[in-house]
C-alpha cells in the first residue's frame, strides 16, 4: 500500500481516476460526462490538491479548499487524509473521510460511508483501508482499525476491529463471515457485486427452521410409535380377558 505518497503528476493521477470509474461504473459512457458529472471525482481530485497544500504546511488553504469541496459535492474530505490511485467514491453523498485516514490503491467506496475516528486524542485516530478494498453503502468504519487487502464491507455495517485480508464483513457491529477458501472470487479482479453479501441471521433462522422441522418429525416418530405400543397392549389387554373368560366357563 502506497496511499498518501502517489508517483504520479497530478495530470496522471486524475487519468488513472478517470479510467478506473469505467471499470467499476456500467453507468459511466463518456469521458466528458464522466469529467463534469461525477462529484467522486470532482472531490478526489480537489482533495489532492488540498492533500500537497497541507503537506507543505499551507493548512489554512487546505482547509479551505476542503471546505469549498463540501459545499459543492457532498463529500466531506480532510485534506490531512492520505489515500492512494485509482480511488473512486460512487455516488458520493455523504462520505466523509477523517484527517489521519489512510487508503491504499483501488478503494472504492459507496455514499454515506464515515471513516471516523471515536477518540479526541490527537495521533492516528482514524482507519487504514488496505488496497481493493470495496466499502457499501452507509458502512461506518470507526477507530485506528486496519482493514486488509481485498475486504467487501456489506451495506450499513460498522466496523470497529481489525479486519484480516480477502473477507467479508456484515452487521453491527461488523462480523466476518466468509473465510478466505469460502469467499466468492472475482472475475474482473475488484468485486462490486456488495449486493451479494451473506446474510449470517437468515443463515441462523433457516438453520432453527431447519431444526424445528427434524424435532417435529422425530416427534410424530415417537408418537406413532406410542400409539403402536398403546394398541397392542390394548389387544393384548382384550385377548387375556377373554382367555380367562373361556377358562371360567
Amino acid at each position: 500500500m502506497n496511499a498518501g505518497a502517489p508517483t504520479l503528476s497530478l495530470f496522471g493521477l486524475l487519468r488513472e481516476d478517470l479510467a478506473c470509474v469505467f471499470e467499476r461504473d456500467p453507468a459511466a459512457r463518456h469521458w466528458l460526462e464522466v469529467l463534469l458529472t461525477y462529484p467522486g471525482l470532482h472531490a478526489t481530485l480537489m482533495h489532492r490538491i488540498s492533500h500537497g497544500l497541507w503537506r507543505r504546511g499551507w493548512r489554512f488553504a487546505a482547509r479551505w479548499l476542503s471546505y469549498a469541496t463540501r459545499m459543492f459535492t457532498q463529500i466531506d474530505i480532510h485534506p490531512g487524509a492520505c489515500i492512494g490511485r485509482r480511488f473512486f467514491i460512487d455516488h458520493g453523498c455523504g462520505v466523509v473521510i477523517g484527517e489521519t485516514a489512510v487508503i491504499g490503491n483501488d478503494v472504492t467506496l459507496y455514499h454515506g460511508v464515515t471513516l471516523g475516528g471515536v477518540s479526541w486524542n490527537p495521533g492516528k485516530r482514524h482507519p487504514t483501508l488496505c488496497d481493493g478494498v470495496m466499502v457499501g453503502a452507509g458502512a461506518k468504519i470507526l477507530g485506528p482499525v486496519v482493514v486488509g487487502a481485498e475486504v467487501r464491507v456489506g451495506a450499513n455495517s460498522v466496523v470497529i476491529q481489525d479486519i484480516p485480508a480477502r473477507m467479508t464483513v456484515v452487521g453491527i457491529p461488523g462480523r466476518v463471515v466468509l473465510p478466505d477458501n469460502a469467499r466468492r472470487q472475482p472475475q474482473q479482479g475488484i468485486d462490486l457485486d456488495h449486493h451479494l453479501m451473506p446474510d449470517p441471521v437468515g443463515k441462523a433462522v433457516s438453520a432453527l427452521l431447519d431444526r424445528i422441522d427434524q424435532l417435529e418429525r422425530t416427534l410424530a416418530m415417537m408418537r406413532e410409535g406410542q400409539r403402536a405400543e398403546s394398541e397392542a397392549l390394548v389387544q393384548r389387554s382384550v385377548a387375556e380377558a377373554s382367555s380367562r373368560k373361556r377358562l371360567d366357563s
